[in-house]
């Protein structure tokens, strides 16, 4: 497998297989951001959007890849204040029904985090759906949960669900130091 990181060119050029990724998730019921069933089209158009982003330099998208195939996809949002250029959120994390159980997700995270410290980050944040097998990955990951918010975001199937708040320090060692 093969992490590499997009750019607004690239991402533009795989949005329709980035499309078909997104769509998979959400028919899977991943709850990031989407009500099912989600059209290519829409899927599509909100790859499409995420380029300018990435072309300024808001928004890092890294894509895992086997065999020539897409498997998963995670991405970090940074913050445009002054205050707040030393964190960025982790999004997206996707990866598609045909490739969990491999360790994607796990070397995908594992990628944004060192990335993350590398470019000088010293503070991530999240939010996923509370009780979700990604929950359960970040957790695994030495990520701290801070909390919960019910009813927080809809699941694809339209039934609002808490969502559970998550931090990490990128390379710090399990016990924050």
């Amino acid at each position: 497998m093969t992490v590499t990181r997009l750019t607004a060119a690239e991402l533009h050029a795989g949005a329709d297989e980035l499309a078909d990724l997104l769509t998979d998730t959400v028919d899977g019921g991943a709850s990031i951001g989407f009500l099912a069933p989600l059209g290519h089209t829409t899927a599509l158009a909100w790859w499409r959007e995420r380029a300018d982003a990435v072309s300024a330099g808001r928004h890092a998208v890294w894509v895992a890849r086997a065999d020539g195939r897409l498997l998963g996809t995670v991405a970090l949002s940074f913050p445009d204040k002054p205050n707040s250029r030393h964190r960025a959120e982790l999004v997206k994390l996707m990866v598609h029904r045909d490739g969990r159980g491999q360790g994607v997700g796990r070397i995908l995270l594992a990628t944004a985090e060192s990335a993350a410290a590398a470019t000088g980050i010293t503070l991530l944040h999240l939010d996923t759906e509370t009780g979700s097998p990604a929950e359960s990955l970040y957790v695994s990951a030495g990520w701290t949960r801070v909390g919960a918010i019910p009813d927080y975001a809809a699941a694809p199937s339209g039934e609002l669900r808490p969502t559970t708040l998550f931090y990490k320090r990128p390379g710090a060692h399990a016990d924050g130091t």
